[in-house]
């Protein structure tokens, strides 16, 4: 079965029988079918092309597959992570919850979409393409929950992807976190590979009055796999979403953000990272929605391209009338490393309120020859030059994470990715 057809998606073709015909699926269905996989002349696509997806035969993941290629991956990501000292985690392979991995965390409710499988009422399933893609093919995914005033501490959630002979699959995991009033919770979410699938996960985040969840992706898809990736998040009063997000991997990635404030105080960060090379290209696309007063949010996004790689930032802040004393920062940077490398920002404000504080803008450029030469006369290598540069470019963007140990696990994976490079 071809999960993502460009045109001519017919509901039939895709809904069962049961529980798997739903509202929320007939309306994910009917606007694929209307206006298939975005094409060029659609705004917030108009920088990436998902032809490349449009025509391959990606079909339902196996039963079985490698254990050991899987536990090899595992491996990999606590290894990297450092998070392999006994902190919990939720482990997915092919978008499937597999108990036997799995470590479940104290504090933390766990449950699964294929358990329970309910949308969120708070969730356009025709809002965008990743979600409507997601509502209509979900079959499994991890609900974490966190109660009233708990600190849950740090946990692992990984996706493992694991094609055999380059046969195409498609998988569409369903999450969802939600902390209850004064709840913490810190995850890192990595997600690792190989052979050719599309992954194409979406989160649903709630985050209570005076709740704090930090959310730090990394993401590390195998070469030649892609993933679409969405987060709808909602924070109440007083409550914190602090969010980054590693790009490493795929050969086509995009991560898209729908965050509202919608209670006083509230503060959302949507941080992040790409480094790129080959011919890899990566997205980062925002929409921050202030919707109650005296709310902050806080958007630092910065990009290494090498190769011919692209990457592209789109980002809006949108202040609703009643968001008077909003504050809002977006700011994009973008280092080349190749005369064939690209980047295509568009930051954006709409502001209907006005007592605020918003501000955004975009820079893009070169290593400094001015740097590089004083580096090299006190005897430092090219090499070594150059990578002192990069990693000063990128730490202050990772550092932004208030979590110090998702903050090193992130370190740890920007200096695997350099030295991988450099190898």
């Amino acid at each position: 079965m071809n999960a993502i057809a460009p045109v001519g998606i017919s509901a039939a073709a895709f809904l069962g029988r049961g529980k798997h015909d739903t509202p929320e699926r007939r309306a994910a269905a009917d606007v694929l079918t209307q206006a298939g996989l975005p094409r060029a002349g659609v705004e917030a696509w108009k920088y990436t092309s998902l032809r490349a997806l449009a025509d391959v035969p990606y079909a339902t993941p196996p039963a079985q597959v490698d254990g050991a290629e899987v536990a090899r991956l595992l491996a990999m990501v606590e290894t990297v992570s450092g998070l392999g000292d006994g902190a919990g985690r939720v482990v997915l392979v092919n978008g499937r919850f597999d108990a036997a991995l799995s470590r479940l965390p104290d504090g933390v409710r766990v449950g699964t979409f294929a358990a329970d499988p309910v949308f969120a009422d708070w969730i356009d399933p025709r809002g965008d393409v990743g979600t409507a893609l997601n509502t209509l093919m979900a079959e499994d995914g991890v609900s974490l929950h966190v109660d009233t005033d708990v600190d849950a501490g740090t946990m692992l959630l990984v996706s493992i992807g694991v094609s055999h002979d380059d046969a195409p699959i498609s998988f569409h995991p369903r999450h969802r976190m939600t902390l209850a009033r004064g709840a913490r919770l810190a995850v890192l979410e990595a997600t690792v590979g190989t052979g050719n699938y599309l992954h194409n996960p979406v989160f649903e985040v709630d985050v209570a009055d005076s709740a704090h969840l930090t959310h730090a992706r990394l993401q590390a898809e195998g070469e030649k796999a892609s993933q679409i990736a969405v987060t709808h998040a909602r924070v109440a009063s007083a409550g914190l979403y602090d969010s980054f997000n590693l790009t490493l991997g795929a050969v086509l990635s995009r991560h898209e953000v729908h965050a509202a404030l919608t209670g006083e105080r509230a503060c959302v960060h949507v941080n992040g990272a790409q480094l790129l090379d080959g011919r890899q290209h990566g997205d980062l696309s925002s929409i921050i929605t202030h919707a109650a007063p005296g709310c902050v949010s806080r958007q630092t996004v910065k990009n290494v391209l090498a190769g011919h790689a692209r990457g592209v930032f789109q980002g809006k802040i949108h202040v609703e009338r009643i968001a008077q004393q909003t504050d809002g920062y977006q700011m994009n940077q973008a280092l080349l490393l190749s005369d064939t490398a690209e980047i295509d920002a568009k930051p954006e404000l709409e502001i209907y309120a006005d007592d605020v504080k918003c501000s955004h803008g975009a820079t893009v450029g070169a290593i400094d020859p001015d740097q590089l030469f004083y580096l090299r006369s006190r005897g430092i290598a090219l090499a070594d030059a150059r990578s002192m540069l990069i990693r000063a470019f990128l730490h202050d963007v990772v550092h932004l994470l208030e979590d110090t140990r998702l903050r090193d696990s992130l370190d740890l994976a920007v200096e695997a990715w350099w030295n991988q490079r450099n190898a």
